[in-house]
């Protein structure tokens, strides 16, 4: 009877125990092939665009390829928004950053090659390094602010070249969910390039996998927003770039179903 008594109190405890181990056991399966995966996809098309010669082909077949093998499993994405985007004109895309895979959903929901403005701490990163180099990618230092200038400079040569760029304007991904300010800083080269700004909401990045813990994946639907270009034209100074941080900021805040900041 003792025995049976201790069966029964010890079988409930140890339930949680062993779903938190299966769990962990899951995202390091997860991690290791997220790893493989990106590997794989960089090496096979950064030589295939050497090869080929194919301008753009790397970055294509991150959206088609490498992007949907990670975001499918996880939850699979949704795309709303962006018929009335003439996509062939470059744009400096602005969204909210709350997840890694925000990158993934993000080439995904645009329908052109897009480049990334990246921390300067990826270029420590292996394959990823030379992936954002071939590709054209540029890197910010946050901790140097004389690099601001030259940056803003090479954001707008990208955009005058007819390329689309996307940053993360609140600079960081979010720890709370909560969309933050939106740095004004990098909108002046918007408005040197006279690019339109490009407003994307991303829904449920976060929850998916979220910042805290070590690639703690937990799959649920992911979707991406697309708003209405907002023009950079007529604008200078430091006014007027803050003004188009703001109204990009107030439009991806609308498109999450937040109030807009005062």
């Amino acid at each position: 009877m003792r025995l049976m008594e201790y069966r029964q109190t010890r079988a409930p405890a140890l339930a949680p125990a062993l779903t938190e181990l299966s769990r962990r056991v899951l995202n390091a399966f997860e991690f290791a092939f997220t790893l493989l995966w990106t590997a794989g996809w960089i090496s096979v098309s950064l030589l295939l665009q050497a090869l080929g010669g194919r301008r753009d082909l790397a970055l294509d077949m991150a959206r088609t390829r490498w992007a949907p093998g990670l975001v499918g499993p996880a939850g699979g994405l949704t795309v709303e928004g962006g018929e009335a985007v003439d996509w062939s004109r470059p744009y400096l895309v602005v969204a909210n950053h709350e997840s890694l895979l925000d990158i993934c959903v993000l080439f995904m929901a645009v329908p052109v090659p897009l480049r990334f403005l990246l921390k300067q701490e990826m270029r420590r990163v292996p394959f990823v390094a030379g992936y954002a180099c071939a590709t054209g990618m540029l890197f910010i230092s946050r901790d140097d602010r004389r690099a601001g200038p030259q940056l803003r400079r090479q954001v707008a040569e990208v955009l005058g070249d007819g390329k689309a760029l996307c940053l993360f304007p609140e600079g960081t991904r979010s720890r709370d969910g909560r969309l933050g300010e939106f740095k004004s800083g990098s909108f002046q080269a918007a408005i040197d390039a006279g690019v339109d700004v490009l407003p994307v909401a991303l829904h449920g990045t976060g929850a998916v996998l979220p910042v805290q813990g070590f690639f703690r994946v937990r799959r649920g639907p992911m979707r991406a927003t697309i708003g209405a270009p907002i023009a950079s034209a007529g604008r200078s100074g430091a006014a007027g770039r803050q003004a188009l941080a703001r109204e990009a900021h107030d439009a991806v805040a609308a498109m999450l179903g937040r109030h807009p900041r005062p």
